[in-house]
């Protein structure tokens, strides 16, 4: 899975690593537009008891309109998903690599938008 994200492990707990993903993210120019709590959804429907996850759907909306601007079929890909859980050492966060993810559009007009926002996720995951 390393192909198609960037990980790291953080010595925080899971409500603090989301915490400081979320403000790594917003100084990267990314508002989280949606919040999945798998752990919550995974109770409610399924009545199974999960580890604490969260999918945080990051857009960082210049860079969206620009990507959109290109190719509509973009949208299939957005927001960036950025994913944090519980794991037995630690907090776990992983981030999509967009230059891996619009390799199935194949559009190569897109490539530029695309390292704009990889190297700014980059930059969110570095600073944690």
């Amino acid at each position: 899975m390393e192909l198609l994200n960037m990980t790291k492990r953080l010595d925080l707990t899971f409500e603090e690593a989301v915490e400081k993903v979320q403000n790594a993210l917003k100084e990267q120019g990314f508002g989280i537009i949606t919040e999945i709590d798998v752990k919550e959804t995974l109770k409610k429907k399924l009545n199974v008891d999960y580890k604490k996850y969260k999918i945080l759907g990051a857009c960082n909306p210049t860079l969206a309109k620009r990507a959109l601007d290109i190719d509509k079929e973009v949208g299939t890909l957005l927001p960036c998903n950025v994913i944090v859980y519980e794991t037995d050492r630690g907090t776990q966060v992983s981030m999509q690599k967009p230059l891996e993810m619009i390799k199935i559009l194949k559009n190569d007009n897109l490539n530029e938008v695309a390292e704009e926002a990889e190297s700014k996720l980059q930059n969110a995951l570095a600073s944690l």
